[in-house]
């Protein structure tokens, strides 16, 4: 298992800065660097991104790889680095908090979905019933696109790490470049999504992969709204039961 801690200790003693040198390059304690490298801290996003900028290497080999086993050529930063690195809460045990983007956060959300301190400010909550593994969070969806599913209902959502994973026929919150964040039942396109709305007023649409900031599948729903009754079903089931009985009248004349 590959351990930040030692490829940051690797990359600092290869270019020969002491602790307190490496510390001052990236704006931090040397005290904390120590705590970094014994494995006791880990970095924060923005420090991690720090760190890699003054190695300038990639996020995904930091992360991923033992970089004491690679040549410099193959741990320095490439420009198709893609690897996505979620920032997320925990509570004093340590376990994961579920963070509320309500609507008002929603418009924030797009510019700072990776910076820890806005995350940090977020309402947060736990559900004690929550079982299923991974990082979780919570959606205010707006307007009526999803009905049932009312405007300001929560939709709880699972982060989905890679793009591969997603299946058709489910729904996904999309943080999107251009539109934010969008709930929407999915097709999987070549390069693209098309994007389905439960109310069938409103017409499917196309996205690109490329658009695509964020995946979180949706897995659970919160509302203060009732769902009406499915009056269409209603109808059809009471014409079914009105034509079987005048098929009975009609069996009784004959």
């Amino acid at each position: 298992m590959v351990k930040v801690n030692e490829n940051i200790r690797f990359l600092r003693k290869k270019k020969g800065w002491t602790q307190e040198k490496f510390s001052h390059k990236i704006g931090i304690k040397r005290s904390l660097v120590g705590a970094y490298e014994e494995g006791r801290s880990d970095p924060r996003l923005n420090n991690l991104l720090k760190i890699c900028d003054v190695f300038s290497i990639s996020l995904d080999n930091i992360l991923k790889k033992n970089v004491s086993q690679l040549s410099e050529d193959q741990y320095l930063k490439s420009e198709d680095q893609n690897v996505k690195v979620l920032s997320i809460t925990v509570d004093k045990f340590g376990k994961e908090n579920i963070e509320l983007i309500n609507q008002k956060a929603s418009a924030g959300y797009l510019n700072s979905y990776s910076d820890f301190e806005f995350i940090e400010s977020l309402p947060k909550f736990q559900l004690p019933f929550l079982n299923f593994s991974g990082t979780h969070r919570a959606f205010e969806i707006k307007g009526d696109s999803m009905l049932p599913l009312t405007s300001g209902s929560i939709v709880i959502g699972k982060f989905i790490e890679d793009i591969s994973y997603v299946k058709d026929g489910k729904t996904y919150i999309l943080l999107t470049k251009e539109d934010g964040i969008v709930y929407k039942r999915v097709e999987v396109q070549d390069n693209s999504f098309k994007l389905i709305s439960d109310n069938k007023e409103y017409d499917p649409y196309f996205l690109s992969n490329d658009d695509i900031l964020e995946i979180w599948e949706g897995i659970a729903f919160f509302s203060l709204d009732f769902p009406n009754p499915n009056t269409e079903f209603s109808y059809i089931k009471n014409h079914i039961n009105n034509l079987y009985s005048n098929l009975d009248d009609i069996k009784k004349k004959l």
